[in-house]
């Protein structure tokens, strides 16, 4: 082998040997210096003709050490060589090695920031090389090739947004998914992770401590970890000098000593000579509170000031918090959203929502994931003809799961009926782990029956509890000894993890959550199938005991989880039902040789959930049920809707409770997004549109827009949407409740909502609800509380007058109100009305872009008060429809002169059915003429225009044809034909 590493400005010593590494696509070579010094391992990463991103990870081994230590292939670009020296070398400082294209070794480069005289910054090199070897691959994730998946080569962001603390939503994950997923398809703008701790502008306050939600393998866990990754290579975040990963699930193993901060630090090696009274700036990332194991009491715990004092592990961490121990230390927690209220809100800076992937973000990842470009394209269209599948998606661990099975599936690998459900992804995914092991360790078909049997009790009992993480005296409770869970946390490393934490000892978990209620279904099922035992029923000493049947057990846990007030046992029903198909079955019998069960007894169980769904339980327990039926084959509740929907004879149906339970689930797992609801599709002379409202409202809460025009809406109905409005997982952005009798008290409910900062609501019709002057008086006033969030706003035909107006009018002058549309139409406004409402445009000029004053007594004042707006040069209105508001011909001069100053925004003007006459239309001739006039429709219907008015505008027409689009002269006294075409 040549030595053709050569190593200049600085050789370490005589006697390195190179060691040849090819890429697998490449016949080239490359080349690693292994220093002859057996104390020293080196670690390289290529790039520019080496090793290319994530196809190798070279082990290298010291002669005298049974320990094998590796160095990634790294793919980015900014970094071309870097050297991980163990026992401290070299010193001093860190440093880079940087090759040019001809593969030598050109100069020794020192890590930004580092400075080699510093001390402490040689603690802060070493702890970073570290840092970046423990977080550079995902959790090590093993891909189908057998090969650690590189995390900068997978990773794709996370739609994060700006959440909010308050009320725990206790639903099942699955179904807070399911709200997420369409929450993330809306227009918010999302936050980076690396900002996670950057203010918003540069008027907002510092932010010390932040708090990220998210269901379980949402993602919060890789987004640290990359967090930390680029931290670590320099890439982001720099003015921390120190980050110190503590998840609770280490935390947990402490939880019964008694430490100071220092010495808890101190299980970070790299840093036990480290002054922490006079670090600047660290980050703590306290990563899982739903894990968290020990009380957080932050009302009566003893104050801690001194790093050196001792303490409880959660003393210290409430003192970390509260800033009593080191006060400038920025703080990250992260957690799922049922245990996020252990830490009251008032600690935290910042509340940020993890909401996994939208969908182009899927995309993103399977493109990543998958390199077959043909193949993951494929999968991705498998996905979107699957709603229930591609909305579970939106989790990241899911994707992975998909992809692990698909690209088998799909690809040459595999053969068989591709995955339809979830129970179908999910067994083939434990048939794909358990041959892995097959391959890499002989391992016997009762070896893989006993291996499920344990593990499936241990996640059964342990989801019965609500845990999810488990320690030794855990695992003894289901006969599973330490040495036996590192022997399956070795071979089984996709379902079942064994973890490390500080000071070495051992915690376990499933890999996600939906992994452990599969396990758990399959313990279940395997208990009935193999012992005829109900797990559900109480154990008896009889020597008859009863014989379950599958339906029995069915029963059992269907009961079961309608009893669950959080729908914790949700998907493991999902789960448990589809394993007793037949498909599913004959999947089962490469793990465990069991006899088939009966379709009939399949049969029952359809019939038995059928009954509970026309008992007409809570309308997220009827969903879940009509899941059930779909795991099990059943579609007819479906197919029966979906029949009367395309026939249009769903109006003229008297629909049983179960049928609109149907309606619901149908509407929100069909492949076509519903994005516009409409409620005058459902009513029918069976139901009034109150009790249609209170069946759909999931379906309203999922929806973009919901449109309520003339349903006869009532109270209850309003009580309904309002809570609607009010609810987390709500996705409205628009709201059109027109035509109903809303009146005072339903707009000052409404406005209870609107005034609340987390509302998002965008537009809001309310024209013709018989609302006055104090319904508007409560709208504003919510308003004025929230005003950004509201962007096009209808009050047409409501007796507002100019009281009325005149507070709308507060709310407008606002710099923070960003209303676009504002709709004023036939609202009994005068001239006092109209001023009120210019002065406040003068005061914000710049966001209104359509205003509809028509219908009102303005007269020439108001609108000559109006003019002058038009005039000011940051005034962008585009839209402005004036018709019949008595004004006349004189006022068309102020008009002219306005918008001649300030030509080039407006677009549509609706002068229609005022008495402008040929003087005046002679003067908005003039505007036309003007080549910066941009305006393309004008509206001029019943103004008294002859045709000397006619011809002046067909002269300016003439002058600039550019622009006007649609001139409506309908209903003027226009002499012949050639007039009469003009209007068209």
């Amino acid at each position: 082998m040549d030595p053709l590493l050569t190593l200049t400005e600085g050789d370490f010593s005589s006697g390195h040997n190179v060691t040849q590494v090819n890429r697998p696509d490449s016949p080239l070579p490359s080349y690693v210096s292994m220093n002859s010094d057996p104390s020293m391992d080196v670690f390289l990463t290529f790039k520019d003709g080496e090793p290319s991103p994530g196809h190798s990870v070279t082990q290298v081994k010291r002669p005298d050490s049974p320990l094998r230590s590796y160095f990634p292939m790294k793919s980015d670009a900014s970094m071309d060589v870097f050297l991980t020296f163990e026992d401290g070398e070299p010193s001093p400082g860190n440093s880079f090695l940087q090759m040019d294209g001809t593969r030598k070794v050109q100069k020794i480069i020192t890590d930004p920031g580092c400075e080699p005289s510093s001390a402490g910054t040689d603690v802060q090199g070493n702890y970073k090389l570290n840092l970046m070897k423990k977080f550079y691959h995902v959790n090590d994730v093993i891909t189908n090739q057998g090969n650690q998946t590189l995390l900068n080569e997978i990773y794709t962001e996370l739609y994060i947004t700006e959440g909010k603390s308050g009320k725990v939503n206790n639903e099942h994950e699955v179904r807070q998914i399911e709200a997420a997923s369409r929450r993330a398809a809306t227009e918010e703008t999302p936050i980076k992770c690396n900002d996670i701790f950057k203010p918003l502008s540069e008027e907002d306050k510092p932010i010390r401590s932040v708090l990220t939600k998210g269901v379980a393998g949402i993602g919060k866990t890789v987004s640290v970890q990359k967090f930390i990754l680029d931290w670590a290579e320099g890439k982001t975040n720099q003015d921390v000098y120190l980050i110190f990963p503590l998840p609770f699930r280490e935390l947990n193993l402490m939880k019964d000593q008694k430490l100071s901060l220092m010495k808890l630090l101190h299980f970070f090696k790299e840093i036990k000579e480290t002054n922490f009274s006079s670090l600047h700036k660290v980050l703590f990332i306290f990563d899982g509170l739903d894990e968290c194991r020990f009380p957080l009491d932050f009302q009566n715990t003893v104050r801690v000031c001194d790093v050196t004092e001792s303490a409880s592990v959660n003393v210290l961490l409430i003192n970390l918090i509260k800033g009593n121990l080191l006060p400038s230390a920025l703080i990250w927690i992260t957690s799922r959203p049922a245990a996020a209220d252990q830490i009251p809100s008032e600690w935290f800076n910042r509340v940020t929502e993890a909401r996994g992937f939208n969908d182009l973000q899927k995309e993103e990842y399977f493109r990543k994931r998958i390199r077959d470009q043909s193949l993951s394209n494929r999968i991705i269209t498998h996905l979107k003809s699957l709603r229930s599948l591609y909305i579970m998606c939106h989790i990241p661990v899911f994707c992975w799961i998909t992809a692990t099975v698909l690209e088998r599936m799909l690809g040459e690998a595999e053969s068989g009926e591709i995955p339809k459900t979830l129970t179908q992804m999910y067994t083939h995914f434990l048939i794909i782990q358990t041959n892995i092991i097959k391959k890499k360790y002989t391992s016997s078909r009762e070896a893989d029956k006993e291996m499920v049997l344990k593990l499936g009790k241990l996640a059964f009992r342990q989801l019965m509890k609500g845990n999810l993480i488990f320690y030794e005296e855990d695992l003894r409770e289901c006969g599973i000894g330490v040495t036996e869970a590192s022997v399956y946390s070795g071979v089984c490393t996709q379902i079942f993890r064994e973890e490390f934490g500080l000071h070495q000892s051992k915690v376990y978990c499933f890999v996600h959550l939906s992994i452990q209620e599969h396990l758990a279904a399959l313990y279940v099922h395997l208990k009935l199938m193999i012992e005829k035992k109900n797990v559900f029923k109480k154990t008896t000493t009889n020597i008859l005991r009863p014989k379950f049947t599958i339906s029995d057990v069915h029963k059992s846990a269907v009961d079961q989880a309608l009893e669950s007030k959080n729908g914790h046992l949700d998907l493991f029903l999902r789960f448990l039902l589809g394993l007793s198909l037949e498909s599913n079955q004959s999947l089962l019998q490469t793990i465990v040789r069991l006899r088939r069960s009966s379709s009939n007894h399949n049969q029952e169980t359809v019939h038995y959930i059928k009954e509970k769904i026309r008992e007409n339980p809570s309308t997220e327990k009827s969903i879940n049920l009509l899941h059930c039926l779909n795991e099990l084959g059943d579609h007819s509740l479906v197919e029966e809707i979906q029949h009367y929907l395309k026939s249009r004879n769903l109006q003229q149906n008297k629909l049983s409770p179960s049928q609109w339970s149907a309606v619901v689930f149908m509407l929100l797992t069909s492949v076509q997004e519903h994005n516009v609801f409409v409620l005058n599709k459902y009513i029918n002379n069976h139901c009034t549109s109150d009790k249609v409202l209170l069946k759909l409202l999931p379906v309203v809460a999922a929806s973009r827009k919901a449109e309520f025009n003339n349903c006869g809406l009532n109270e209850e109905g309003f009580a309904a949407l309002v809570s609607v409005l009010s609810s987390e997982s709500s996705n409205l952005r628009e709201l059109d409740l027109s035509r109903n009798k809303i009146r005072d008290s339903g707009v000052k409910c409404l406005s209870a909502v609107l005034e609340n900062p987390d509302c998002k609501l965008e537009t809001l019709g309310l024209s013709g609800c018989e609302i006055s002057d104090e319904g508007c008086d409560a709208l504003t006033s919510a308003l004025r509380s929230n005003p950004s969030h509201l962007r096009e706003l209808d009050l047409s035909v409501n007796k507002l007058r100019d009281s009325g107006v005149k507070c709308l009018s507060a709310v407008l002058k606002n710099p923070h109100c960003n209303l676009e549309t504002l709709r004023l139409c036939n609202c009994k406004i005068s001239v006092e009305g109209c001023i009120d409402l210019a002065s406040a445009l003068r005061s914000n000029p710049s966001h209104l872009r359509e205003l509809d004053l028509s219908v009102n007594k303005l007269r020439d004042l108001g609108v000559k008060c109006l003019s002058a707006v038009l005039k000011n040069p940051h005034c962008k209105l585009e839209t402005l429809r004036l018709y019949s508001c008595e004004i006349s011909g004189e006022v068309c001069a102020a008009l002219t002169s306005a918008l001649i100053s300030n030509p080039s925004h407006l677009r549509e003007l609706d002068l229609s059915w005022n008495k402008l006459r040929d003087s005046g239309v002679m003067c908005l001739s003039d505007l036309l003429e003007n080549s910066y006039c941009k305006l393309e429709t004008l509206r001029l219907r019943g103004c008294e225009i002859s045709g000397e008015g006619y011809a002046a505008l067909t002269s300016a027409q003439l002058s600039n044809p550019l622009h006007l689009r649609n001139l409506d002269l309908s209903g003027n006294k226009l002499r012949d034909s050639k007039e009469s075409a003009l209007q068209s």
